[in-house]
Parts: C-alpha cells; sequence; structure tokens
C-alpha cells in the first residue's frame, strides 16, 4: 500500500524578507527578463517568417521556471514540454545557439533539426523540449532510475501542463516512481487550460491535481507559479526532502500563460477579464517593483538591467541571421548514436 502523504500549500513570499542576498535576487529578474525578452522577440520573428512550424511561448511563466530552476545543481537533469524556451535559458543553455535553432540553422542547438519543441543540451542535463503530450514522462522516470541505480548525486526535474494529467502515462510514472522511491520532481505548470480547453471543461474532480497524487504516496505541495520566491521555497523544500529520503516530489504551480497556446492560438475561449486579472501578478512587472521596495535595487539599476538584456537578444538575433543553414549532407546524421 502507498503511504499517505501530507499536501500543504506554500504562501506568497514576495511580501516578506527574502532568503537570499542581493545579487541572487537580482539573478532572477534578470532571467525572468531574459525568457520575456527572448519570447517576444521570437514571436515578432515568426510574424516575419525567420522562424517557422510550431511556437509555443512561455510568456506569463516565467516564475515558476525560473524560481524551480534556480535550486538545482549541475548535477541535476531537467525534462520538458514543448513550451521549453523558458526553462532553458533559465538552466543556462546558451542564448545565441536557442536562437539559431529556431531559425532553424546549423549553429544552434540542435544544429537547426529541432526546433523550438526540441531544444538540447546534454552538456547542461538538458534533456530538451518534448513534444508529444506527456512523453516527457516516463523519460524523467527512466532518467531518475538511472540516478538512483548509479548511486549518483544528482535528481530528475520533470516539468508538464496541466494537459498531461489526462494521459494515462501521467499515472504511471507517478505509480512507479512512489513504487520505485525515485529521486524526482515533478513540477505541474497548472495555467489552467490545454490547448483552448478550460480545465473545468476536461477534468472532473475540481482544478487542484496536488491532492490525487498524494494517494500514490507522493509528498505534494501547491505554490503561487507567479512568485518567483515561493516558487524558490518550495523547490528548495522538495528537493531537500528528496535528496535526503530518495523518494520523489510533486509541486502544483498555479500560472498563466499571456499568450495562446501557440502563436496561431487567437485566445477566443478565454475572457479578456480573467487574463487582465492575472496580468496583475506579471512576475516580469511585480519583481521589481519588489525589489526597489524592499530598497534592493533601483529603477536606474532595473533600467540598466533591461537594456544589456535587450541588447543580448539583439545579438542573438544577428547571430542567428548569420548562421548558416543545415547543408543536404547533414540530413542523415544524428539519428543514430555513434
Amino acid at each position: 500500500m502507498p503511504r499517505t502523504r501530507r499536501s500543504k500549500k506554500i504562501k506568497n513570499t514576495s511580501s516578506g524578507n527574502s532568503f537570499h542576498d542581493r545579487d541572487a535576487l537580482l539573478g532572477l529578474f534578470k532571467q525572468m527578463y531574459l525568457i520575456r525578452q527572448f519570447e517576444i522577440t521570437c514571436g515578432e520573428q515568426y510574424s516575419q517568417g525567420n522562424i517557422r512550424g510550431f511556437l509555443h511561448l512561455y510568456i506569463g511563466q516565467e516564475a515558476t521556471g525560473v524560481g524551480v530552476l534556480s535550486q538545482l545543481s549541475k548535477d541535476d537533469y531537467v525534462i520538458t514540454h514543448y513550451r521549453d524556451h523558458g526553462h532553458a535559458l533559465a538552466r543556462g543553455l546558451d542564448v545565441n545557439r536557442s536562437m539559431a535553432e529556431l531559425f532553424g540553422k546549423s549553429t544552434g542547438l540542435s544544429k537547426g533539426k529541432g526546433g523550438s519543441m526540441h531544444l538540447f543540451d546534454v552538456s547542461k542535463k538538458f534533456m530538451g523540449g518534448h513534444a508529444i503530450v506527456a512523453g516527457q514522462l516516463p523519460v524523467a522516470a527512466g532518467l531518475s532510475l538511472a540516478q538512483k541505480y548509479k548511486n549518483e548525486e544528482g535528481i530528475t526535474v520533470c516539468f508538464f501542463g496541466d494537459g498531461a494529467t489526462n494521459q494515462g502515462v501521467y499515472h504511471e510514472t507517478l505509480n512507479l516512481a512512489a513504487v520505485w522511491q525515485l529521486p524526482i520532481l515533478f513540477v505541474l505548470e497548472n495555467n489552467g487550460y490545454g490547448m483552448g480547453s478550460s480545465i473545468e471543461r476536461v477534468r472532473a474532480g475540481g482544478t487542484d491535481f496536488y491532492p490525487g497524487v498524494s494517494t500514490y504516496g507522493i509528498d505534494t505541495a501547491e505554490v503561487d507559479g507567479m512568485d518567483v520566491l515561493a516558487v524558490r521555497e518550495a523547490t528548495r523544500a522538495a528537493i531537500d526532502k528528496i535528496r535526503s529520503n530518495s523518494s520523489p516530489y510533486f509541486i502544483e504551480c498555479k500560472t498563466f500563460r499571456f499568450v495562446g497556446h501557440s502563436y496561431a492560438d487567437g485566445q477566443k475561449y478565454r475572457d479578456n477579464d480573467e487574463i487582465k486579472s492575472w496580468r496583475n501578478k506579471d512576475p516580469v512587472e511585480t519583481f521589481p517593483k519588489y525589489l526597489i521596495n524592499q530598497n534592493m535595487s533601483t529603477d536606474q539599476e532595473i533600467s540598466d538591467i533591461k537594456s544589456k538584456i535587450d541588447k543580448q537578444i539583439d545579438q542573438a538575433v544577428k547571430f542567428a541571421e548569420n548562421s548558416p543553414n543545415p547543408p543536404m549532407s547533414e540530413l542523415y546524421k544524428d539519428i543514430y548514436r555513434d
């Protein structure tokens, strides 16, 4: 019988004192702003025809990815879904090569063959975005099982959206993670919608997922995914428990995407008032104000940070534009491992 685990809610922390220094907090803002500007630029480049195929933007959800990934070590694996740009950048993947991959250029992270949904960098233990809904979950379990089998120090972090919870492999993976006591952190980015369908339309039992996960004997927590400090706090507590017990943990982050499911989505299924209410919690807007109010930064410093990152993004676009297309001779390479 699986053990009954206690669920808990992590309170908002942005109104209180931080547990890290000023530089660490500024680092969180830099990461979130970098992701936001990268994604905005991707949308612009998509409209101009420089990025093709599918494009799923992370705009609005930055606090979740940054808060979680800020707590990982170099020994930890990260695997995620098709909305992967934010996770890739927060993990420290090269900005230029990330943009080049989206442009389909040979200098890209996957040599221009993966595109938006398949950013990979094994050197960072970033095991990619995955286009199939919930497809990354069993792979994450495999990574974590390998870590445990080899007595490695790291853990595995697996991101997925609420749409993935309707797939059978979601439950199968949770069950095996509990049975095998895998050192894995499941991060549900609950943005309220699976493509164009709200949770209420497709799920019985309400909009909270974490209580049901407890039935597998997995510790769980719910957190405000728009509050980077709350996410960081929840992640730190979860990872401490995973490392000490070699057991799985599940965090549900309540968040919201400010854009459509993909760039082609007109969002006719969402109410403008709903979008506006979530916009008031925009982490890229609220967090720098918090830093200034706590005398940890100034308007000028925030402005300087933004200017520097804007230039970094501009340089990434130039790098992608000037990079060569993959030659036809590359077509059948990298299909099998050498």
